[in-house]
């Protein structure tokens, strides 16, 4: 993967997940078979606030055979508007409006951070399927009353956290689940992008940058994808010390921080979140006893090593990597139709929102916040 990517791009993804998410690849594999009797999961879309909402839409609009875009909400007209004409669909300002409709069995919410909690909260109640944006909610307490939201009405949920449908992705985790590199003793992670320097987020993004709406900055957005990943690969947090701040003086939010954390099987992890980095690389560095693995570095690929005997190591090859799976938003369309298993829970997201209400808790009191 090149080092350098154009801000268009960077702005998209995410600097981790530009690989990730392979949109239309798994929309169309997995819409190949039309479910029975033609079925189609019609969907609201709730917000186009964040800057993934198009990317969403266009995922929905290219999955004919399984998905049909039917209203368009937005606080805002005129960002909400233009998407509903674009895609020939109702547009309301009027939330319960659009949760009554008829038409619409399920939600994909795109809204500031700060708003996921209540509409999530009223989708469930009207037992509409979710799919959301990261993060979940700003505090642990709310992303609670969305689990027990979502449980009690019975509907499928997803959030967008594409990391764990990359290839090298499961590899990492296939090496750790089997024990191949001995206890993991320290992961480092690094994911960074220049959001800040170069001022990204004006206009209808310019939200990213402001505290009560986006709920943090680099750490709450960007650093999503790697705090959600390491606490999936080392498991329950025992106790956290970060520093969270602002360097570049653009918005008035954090845009650069760093954080350890020790896991309840002792294992170290070691984050490093930006918005002031242009070049280099985004690396993962995971350790154990037995060996380690190495993603991103300049110019190489996926390494992997192991003192281990090889008869033990079978099929663990990161040049024979496991197949992508299906994007998030696939898996959730296969999870309304086909009772289809996802592998991304409204539990994660709100593990994901443990963890970062608790860095940026260490950082504020300038204490280690237990778990």
């Amino acid at each position: 993967m090149p080092n350098k990517r154009t801000r268009r791009e960077l702005l998209r993804d995410g600097a981790l997940i530009a690989t990730g998410v392979a949109v239309a690849g798994t929309a169309r594999a997995a819409a190949q078979e039309a479910p029975a009797g033609g079925r189609k999961v019609r969907v609201a879309l709730l917000s186009m606030a964040h800057v993934h909402a198009a990317g969403y839409a266009q995922e929905l609009a290219r999955d004919r055979e399984r998905a049909q875009i039917t209203c368009v909400w937005d606080d805002d007209p005129d960002r909400g508007r233009p998407f509903a004409e674009r895609y020939r669909v109702p547009f309301t300002q009027n939330l319960e409006e659009a949760l009554s409709r008829d038409d619409v069995d399920a939600v994909c919410i795109n809204a500031e951070t700060s708003k996921h909690h209540d509409i999530m909260l009223a989708a469930a109640t009207r037992k509409k399927h979710i799919f959301t944006e990261k993060a979940l909610t700003i505090t642990t307490k709310d992303a609670d009353e969305v689990v027990r939201a979502v449980r009690s009405a019975g509907i499928k949920f997803m959030i967008s956290l594409p990391s764990r449908t990359d290839p090298e992705v499961l590899f990492c985790k296939q090496v750790l689940d089997r024990g191949a590199i001995g206890q993991v003793t320290l992961m480092r992670a690094r994911i960074a992008h220049s959001a800040a320097l170069d001022g990204w987020f004006q206009g209808g993004s310019a939200w990213f940058g402001n505290q009560k709406l986006a709920g943090g900055g680099a750490l709450f957005d960007l650093g999503c994808h790697t705090v959600d990943v390491m606490r999936w690969f080392l498991g329950q947090p025992a106790r956290v010390m970060a520093i969270v701040d602002n360097v570049s003086g653009r918005y008035p939010i954090d845009d650069n921080s760093a954080a350890v954390v020790e896991f309840k099987n002792k294992a170290l992890g070691m984050l490093d979140v930006s918005w002031v980095h242009r070049d280099g690389p985004n690396m993962w560095e995971i350790y154990g006893t037995e060996g380690y693995i190495l993603r991103g570095a300049p110019g190489q690929g996926l390494q992997f090593h192991s003192t281990k005997p090889a008869s033990e190591l079978a099929g663990l090859d990161p040049a024979n990597l496991p197949p992508r799976l299906p994007s998030p938003m696939s898996q959730w369309l296969s999870a309304i139709l086909r009772d289809e298993p996802t592998t991304i829970t409204v539990e994660d997201g709100r593990n994901l929102t443990q963890m970062l209400e608790a860095i940026y808790t260490s950082s504020r009191s300038n204490k280690a916040v237990l778990f």
